[in-house]
């Protein structure tokens, strides 16, 4: 009982330890960081940055602190009274004045010396470690995991201080306007509620720890952008889609392509009929009397005698009923007027109806009246009294 007594006792006094020794180490961190000016001068604000713990950036404002002179800057990285001051090699201007240095980081600590143009005065000095000042580079092979609804994003750990960084993922869907952030330890995080159907960006980056590592909120670049889908990576979310609705569009345009087909055919049919009631076709003439130009120079008389079975079948095919219905009216009103009236120019085909010989009719011709229209193949001809025809 006494040994149990005796280890409860201890883990107190050991977290009391521990959070001492936290406490003494941020202070330390905090009176490190503070500048130490030389001569009773004004402090000068500098913005300093350590990248990745290999280069150094420290700037000022050149042209309010300095606005008649183009001061000179020196740093050593040793301590003691043996300090070799190293004048800078690399510039930054702003409007052709010195603003700020850029030079290697080659210690945990490092003094800074600001002088006028010829070195011999000095205007600012400040004593700072260099480790807490330090932006980390962005995270190396990144990689994401998928599970159902859950992601793993996950990268190369540094080589150094790993502890001292959190892993900070960040992503939203083409529908979100802000992104959603989520951090955790070096260098893992891990998120759930992802929906399969969204595409999504992922970005990443590494933070610093404050107070514990860093004395300012340095944090590293964003990592690439990428896009994923259910666990598919895109080269954007304008991509997102499927091959399964790939291949429902082009069904939707060939059964749209073969709709607009089917329609046109149909308003061509209609179009047909409409045509055909409103311009009904005219036969042409001159298949019906090519002979008589072509082999009887225009002899009437002579093209009926050798083709009048000829006519009388043209005459069948091309009549109209109407023309038919005229003609029937005419005789009837011929048998009707009897005497009174002299015969028109009849068609008469005798024996056709009760011999089968070779010829259909025979074709007599009255001597018509002055301008008589008579009917023949299908047309109406005026006869004058000349006994011209006039076709």
């Amino acid at each position: 009982m006494k040994k149990i007594k005796s280890v409860f006792c201890v883990i107190p006094t050991m977290r009391l330890i521990f959070q001492a020794y936290s406490m003494i180490f941020m202070l330390g961190n905090l009176v490190a960081s503070q500048s130490l000016s030389s001569g009773g001068k004004d402090a000068i604000n500098t913005t300093i940055i350590n990248f990745n713990n290999e280069k150094m950036q420290i700037t000022w404002a050149a042209r309010e602190l300095f606005p008649n002179e183009n001061v000179s800057f020196f740093y050593t990285f040793g301590e003691g009274k043996n300090k070799v001051w190293k004048p800078c090699i690399t510039y930054l201007l702003d409007q052709d004045y010195n603003s700020g240095c850029l030079f290697k980081t080659e210690g945990p600590t490092l003094a800074i010396s600001i002088r006028n143009s010829n070195g011999s005065e000095e205007l600012f000095y400040k004593n700072l470690k260099a480790d807490f000042y330090i932006k980390p580079s962005p995270p190396e092979n990144v990689t994401f995991f998928w599970e159902e609804d859950t992601v793993t994003a996950s990268c190369n750990k540094p080589e150094r201080n790993a502890w001292c960084l959190t892993f900070e993922l960040q992503y939203k869907s083409k529908f979100d306007k802000e992104w959603q952030s989520r951090t955790s330890k070096c260098c893992s995080v891990r998120e759930q509620g992802f929906d399969p159907r969204k595409c999504y960006s992922f970005r990443v980056r590494l933070r610093r720890r404050v107070p514990y590592c860093n004395v300012v909120k340095y944090s590293s670049d964003w990592a690439a952008e990428t896009f994923w889908m259910n666990g598919t990576l895109l080269d954007s979310c304008d991509d997102d889609i499927t091959p399964q609705s790939k291949t429902v569009i082009v069904l939707s345009c060939l059964l749209a392509v073969l709709l607009m087909m089917l329609i046109l055919l149909i308003l061509l049919c209609k179009w047909q009929r409409v045509r055909m009631s409103i311009l009904p076709a005219i036969p042409d003439p001159k298949y019906p009397f090519a002979d008589l130009f072509n082999y009887h120079n225009g002899n009437l008389q002579e093209w009926l005698d050798k083709n009048d079975h000829v006519v009388l079948q043209t005459k069948l095919e091309y009549e109209e009923p109407e023309s038919i219905t005229e003609a029937e009216s005419q005789q009837e009103d011929g048998k009707n007027s009897g005497k009174e009236e002299p015969l028109e120019k009849i068609f008469t085909f005798p024996g056709a109806a009760e011999n089968n010989d070779s010829k259909a009719a025979e074709i007599a011709c009255l001597i018509p009246a002055s301008n008589t229209i008579a009917p023949f193949a299908g047309f109406h001809v005026l006869m004058n009294d000349d006994m011209y025809v006039m076709l």
